[in-house]
């Protein structure tokens, strides 16, 4: 479970939580981008890159037994902060498709290029999994 934290004096923030605090697992999840399975970018499209790269965010998350709720922190790495702006509407509603109404701390960075070439987002994360239950003895 996740509490956020937001200074009362300052504006709420839109899309995002100044903090989170969290107990359980850590989880790492290293920095996605708009590809497939095969390692294919799905598209040349920002939008649909992204809207990929968040659905990667969240495989990665499911397959450590976690859910949307359990992110901390979301980087951005953007190739285009006009195209990034320009997409804000049609973004937000794949954001809430995808993980829904939680907003964990996040950080946008424009960066010159990315590794993969065509790429024009990368999504590192941060995740906390609830603690596991202990194990019982089968006897």
């Amino acid at each position: 479970m996740s509490e956020y934290v937001n200074p009362g004096a300052w504006r709420r923030p839109s899309g995002y939580s100044n903090g989170v605090v969290a107990e359980g697992r850590y989880l790492a999840i290293s920095g996605q981008i708009g590809w497939n399975e095969r390692s294919e970018l799905v598209s040349d499209e920002f939008v649909a890159q992204a809207r990929q790269a968040l659905n990667n965010v969240m495989t990665v998350v499911r397959a450590a037994g976690g859910e949307a709720e359990h992110l901390l922190r979301l980087t951005w790495y953007i190739t285009d902060k006009n195209e990034y702006r320009a997409a804000l509407e049609e973004l937000g509603a794949a954001y809430r498709e995808i993980v829904g109404e939680h907003y964990p701390a996040m950080a946008l960075v424009q960066v010159a290029d990315l590794l993969e070439d065509g790429a024009k987002v990368e999504i590192e994360a941060t995740a906390v999994l609830p603690a596991k239950p202990p194990q019982r003895d089968a006897s």
